[in-house]
């Protein structure tokens, strides 16, 4: 059970374990680990939870987790909800997979790939009209371009994909290539 119901419940060993562990990936992934731990928290919580409830129970500064909180509904992965009786706030978490993974992405790609883009697009830009570019650093910069428009492509063509459809596709693996056109060796 994963309701926290006083501040003097102690977690399930699952749970505290899966918070700990997406604090620390999170950490990988360039995310603040109190960010990434309350995100763990309000997703396995069967109930919308109260910041303050959220600090007690991680053992976080009430101001860290209104600051991680306000980081979590910028990328749309928690959201706030009246509860009958409270004036204080709660919150929870978004549990539909598809949906966590491609607000995540979306949010990546706003902060992360359209930058990349639009700097490639400028260094490109330059490069041709620069003769001291050698060819091979010219050459280089249009296939990153190339590839990185490449892949937002893709990525824009997959978010109209249904996700069920995305996930037979994902369960075929490498076994789609059979469905792919063959080009001759030569």
């Amino acid at each position: 059970m994963t309701e926290i119901t006083d501040s003097t419940d102690r977690l399930p060993v699952a749970v505290e374990r899966f918070i700990l562990h997406w604090g620390d990936l999170g950490g990988q992934w360039g995310v603040n680990r109190s960010v990434a731990q309350i995100h763990a928290l309000l997703y396995l919580s069967e109930k919308p939870l109260a910041a303050e409830e959220i600090a007690a129970t991680l053992g976080i500064a009430r101001s860290n987790v209104s600051t991680s909180l306000k980081e979590l509904s910028g990328w749309n992965l928690i959201r706030r909800v009246p509860v009958l009786g409270e004036r204080r706030d709660h919150f929870v978490a978004e549990t539909d997979l598809w949906e966590v993974i491609t607000r995540i992405a979306a949010g990546r790609k706003e902060r992360e790939i359209d930058p990349a883009i639009a700097a490639l697009r400028t260094c490109v830009a330059q490069a041709e009209g620069d003769p001291t570019i050698g060819a091979v650093a010219s050459r280089r910069l249009k296939a990153m371009l190339e590839f990185t428009e490449t892949m937002d492509r893709w990525h824009s063509q997959m978010l109209g994909v249904p996700h069920a459809t995305l996930a037979k596709l994902i369960r075929l693996g490498s076994r789609i290539v059979r469905f792919l056109p063959s080009k001759p060796e030569g």
